[in-house]
């Protein structure tokens, strides 16, 4: 007779039991501690406690302050301050010397003149304009005198002085063509004054009036213009 069965009824030892039981505990142990397994419900219910390391955090950063600077923005350089008031210049009159010299007549008798030159000057547009017949041979920026000092009308060429003096600016003014009277002193076109230290006066104003009654023109222009214009070479002025 079998010794597991008594009757005909199969008899399990005591002991056998407990094999049973281990196994369904080391298989509970092993979905627990399984990573692949973490996600997965256990047989009690519980879902598995997240472990992940936070790598953020709130944090409260203060906002920067702006100081608005203020910026300079520069403006057209105004033109040298004078202290004369608008009008002819009194002048000495030096062909050649370092010096000033006596004062003498700035002109002679009116010329008569035949010829077909003819200078334009328009004070409107601070501009000259140089005929001969009808061709237009030069066309100069000019600066005329302040507070409407130039006088409008038609003139002449009255004088030509290499370089003439101005005694009471003490300024020089090269290539003197002189062109009207006014009480008794002489207006004309000239170029750029020099001062006495040989800095040049008005330079980088041309092109706005400037002078104390005459046509001011660069020192090449009023070179050119000194050598083409004759004596009675007619000058009109005109807004």
């Amino acid at each position: 007779m079998n010794a597991f069965s008594s009757n005909r009824h199969i008899r399990i030892p005591p002991g056998l039991w407990l094999i049973p039981l281990f196994l369904c505990i080391s298989l509970i142990f092993f979905i627990m501690s399984s990573p692949a397994n973490a996600s997965v419900i256990d047989v009690f219910g519980a879902s598995p406690t997240a472990t992940q390391e936070n790598l953020w955090a709130y944090a409260n950063v203060s906002k920067p302050t702006y100081t608005a600077t203020s910026i300079m923005i520069p403006t057209d350089t105004p033109a040298p301050a004078v202290t004369e008031t608008p009008a002819s210049i009194v002048m000495e009159i030096v062909e050649n010397a370092a010096v000033p010299a006596a004062q003498e007549s700035l002109s002679g008798p009116v010329v008569s003149y035949g010829g077909s030159k003819y200078v334009l000057v328009d004070i409107s547009e601070q501009h000259m304009y140089v005929y001969e017949g009808d061709a237009l041979l030069y066309s100069f920026v000019a600066s005329t005198g302040m507070g409407n000092s130039t006088r409008i009308g038609t003139f002449q060429v009255q004088s030509k002085i290499p370089n003439a003096y101005g005694s009471t600016w003490n300024i020089w003014m090269p290539n003197w063509l002189g062109i009207y009277w006014s009480h008794g002193l002489e207006n004309g076109i000239h170029a750029l004054p020099i001062l006495s230290n040989g800095a040049t006066l008005w330079a980088g104003f041309l092109g706005r009036p400037v002078s104390y009654g005459c046509v001011v023109l660069g020192t090449y222009e009023a070179q050119v213009l000194y050598d083409w214009a004759e004596m009675g070479t007619p000058v009109e002025i005109q807004w």
